[in-house]
């Protein structure tokens, strides 16, 4: 249950602040303003969100050296919030699927951490990438999150993004702050779902009741808006093959969206989808089923695509993974139990 703990201690990536300047301020450099009103804030940190187009007066892009005045309206993106608690390095492999002086776009094996936290503090992507990128000022041991703009569940495949200096870091934030990134999924789920397209939308924040779950609700004051549109690719009688595009960035926003509409990720643990679902009563069925958790003992769900644009050369770049063997071998297997019973 590591995820889970590592998930209770889990915070955004990133921060918005909104501030209105004092009545009775003095004209005032803006970063040095920002300084004395964020705690934790840097001047390295600062110039990067600057840089980025991350910081605006009035809504109006300003520099660094724009002065503050009386009732000025300043709001600030900041790539990333601050960590008590130094990373190291560690010679773990990572499949490097492209790199270049700004980005890097790693295939993350199921089974690996993001991030280090709460009994999760070694063996993480992010130990990894210290040890690879070492030489680079943005990893080093005192780095808030070195390079990170969005993260995976620990039993999440698939394609991740990070930064390898502060300026790309901002802009690509920004980014998924912004909404403007295309993210495709493929995931299995029990149960024939009735339309071959469709939208998933709610607000979605902390189960009531458990912790370590998160919960979809029908109003704002309880979670945060998250939409998922999803286009079947395959049925298998009992579970169904889908792609999922997402418009929002929550935390097990897929896993908690099909949960909520009665479907949940085939052997998801946390949300109920590690028991037979749907299908028959039989001793037989239930082997077969029991089987499949077995060749595939995690969350069938894999991150397929990503797209984005560089924060350098302002081309939008896709890339796309294979689904990992043990979502192929139990897709192959309900597909052939598919077609025994037609």
């Amino acid at each position: 249950m590591m995820e889970d703990i590592e998930i209770e201690e889990e915070k955004e990536l990133y921060e918005h602040f909104k501030l209105i300047v004092e009545k009775g301020q003095d004209l005032l450099r803006i970063d040095k303003y920002l300084m004395t009103r964020i705690e934790h804030a840097t001047r390295t940190k600062l110039q990067a969100s600057i840089d980025a187009g991350n910081l605006r007066v009035n809504n109006l892009n300003v520099k660094s050296n724009y002065r503050v005045k009386p009732f000025d309206e300043i709001t600030l993106l900041l790539a990333f919030p601050p960590r008590d608690k130094e990373i190291a390095g560690e010679d773990i492999p990572i499949e490097i699927v492209y790199e270049d002086d700004e980005v890097v776009v790693v295939n993350k094996p199921a089974g690996m951490v993001v991030h280090p936290g709460f009994g999760n503090y070694s063996g993480t992507l992010i130990n990894a990438m210290m040890f690879h990128f070492q030489h680079l000022p943005l990893f080093n041991e005192k780095s808030p999150r070195p390079g990170l703009v969005h993260r995976l569940d620990k039993d999440t495949s698939g394609i991740l993004l990070l930064a390898k200096n502060e300026v790309a870091l901002a802009k690509l934030a920004k980014q998924f702050f912004d909404r403007t990134t295309d993210r495709k999924y493929v995931a299995l789920v029990w149960g024939d779902l009735p339309d071959d397209t469709g939208r998933i939308e709610g607000y979605i924040g902390r189960h009531t009741k458990d912790r370590m779950q998160f919960d979809c609700f029908d109003t704002e004051e309880k979670g945060k808006y998250a939409a998922t549109n999803y286009t079947v690719i395959e049925r298998f009688r009992y579970v169904t093959l889908v792609e999922c595009k997402l418009e929002t960035g929550r935390t097990h926003q897929i896993r908690v969206h099909f949960k909520h509409i009665g479907h949940p990720l085939f052997n998801d643990h946390l949300y109920g989808g590690d028991k037979v679902l749907r299908g028959t009563t039989f001793a037989k069925y239930k082997q077969f089923v029991s089987n499949c958790f077995e060749l595939l003992p995690r969350q069938a769900l894999h991150a397929k695509q990503l797209g984005f644009v560089h924060p350098t050369t302002n081309e939008k770049l896709f890339f796309d993974s294979e689904l990992p063997p043990d979502m192929q071998a139990v897709i192959e297997k309900w597909r052939n139990y598919a077609h025994f019973v037609d």
